[in-house]
């Protein structure tokens, strides 16, 4: 059985990806800050199969040479492992864009050391659809970039680290002749299997429960945590996969978002208020085609999604 390293395994995509993999029958390692940490990481260890194939490994996305060790004899890596949501007043270069930019050069240099068969990065649907002629040229295929002057004109830093980390990798990958497939998820929903939510699920609880004062002014796709698991897999498992994987249900407002589940969960407070940011609510849509000649199903819709976020937040006492 082949063996898999997954960076950042007590993240959203990360411990899915962990246990997905343990359930098919591969030994996985994985990288985490502390292993120490069992608070964090502890419910890595209660996965099935964990105990007999799974290792936890620390590793630092800034220090060089950091993955060395850990990508040494395996057969593919994912390379999951990035800041996602952080507050724009914090030191952005630092917290944000340096993990993501270097995090990503670290781990690919690791891979090319190591002869790695194939690496899938987890990138973002942020790298494609930042652009002023979103509505020209839509639907947005994987031949799309996002614009990084437009980023910059609307502090849009996610999207900006996750565009300039992407296309180094790219850079990178053909350099060195490198077999790399990149997945470009959309926004990640569904149940938590962490103790604690992450990010992503942090923001969708917030305003559920009306915490923030308002909700982002953002049109964007949304897509289930087993469609972005199911779309790492065969990035990594099909020889016929190649290049970027738009990875995206519906796209959606905010807005709609907020009153699809006030209609369905009437008892939660809810934020009301809309965002004033600018440049994040451009309506667009993603075009699936390539995924779904390799055979992919259709995307789970909106209200699957939700339910089961929603759902798995009241059975952990979150709402």
């Amino acid at each position: 059985m082949p063996e898999f390293c997954v960076t950042g395994g007590t993240g959203f995509i990360g411990s899915y990806l962990v246990k997905a993999l343990l359930e098919k029958g591969h030994t996985v390692r994985t990288t985490v800050r502390n292993p120490e940490d069992v608070e964090k990481v502890g419910f890595l260890t209660e996965l099935s199969g964990a105990k007999e194939r799974l290792r936890i490994l620390k590793a630092e996305l800034l220090v060089e040479g950091s993955f060395d060790e850990v990508v040494k004899g395996v057969d593919g890596v994912f390379h999951t492992a990035s800041p996602v949501l952080v507050p724009y007043d914090e030191n952005v270069q630092e917290n944000l864009i340096d993990p993501c930019l270097k995090g990503t050069i670290n781990v690919l240099n690791s891979c090319i050391k190591a002869n790695v068969k194939r690496v899938v990065l987890t990138s973002s649907c942020s790298s494609i659809r930042y652009r002023d002629d979103v509505q020209q040229v839509c639907p947005l295929n994987e031949s799309h970039w996002t614009d990084l002057e437009y980023c910059r004109r609307h502090n849009l830093w996610y999207a900006y680290a996750k565009t300039i980390a992407e296309r180094e990798a790219w850079r990178i990958a053909k350099e060195n002749g490198m077999d790399l497939v990149v997945v470009n998820p959309s926004f990640v929903v569904g149940p938590m299997l962490a103790p604690q939510p992450t990010s992503t699920l942090l923001l969708i609880l917030s305003i559920v429960k009306g915490m923030k004062g308002e909700y982002p002014n953002t049109a964007v796709g949304f897509v289930h945590i087993n469609d972005v698991i199911a779309t790492h897999l065969l990035a990594m498992e099909d020889p016929k996969t190649s290049g970027r994987l738009i990875c995206s249900s519906t796209v959606a407002h905010w807005s709609q978002i907020i009153e699809m589940l006030r209609a369905k969960y009437p008892s939660y407070p809810y934020e009301n208020r809309c965002s004033s940011q600018e440049g994040d609510n451009n309506p667009h849509n993603m075009d699936i085609t390539k995924i779904s000649q390799l055979g992919f199903p259709p995307f789970r819709t909106l209200e699957q999604m939700f339910d089961d976020c929603i759902k798995s937040f009241q059975e952990k006492g979150f709402l």
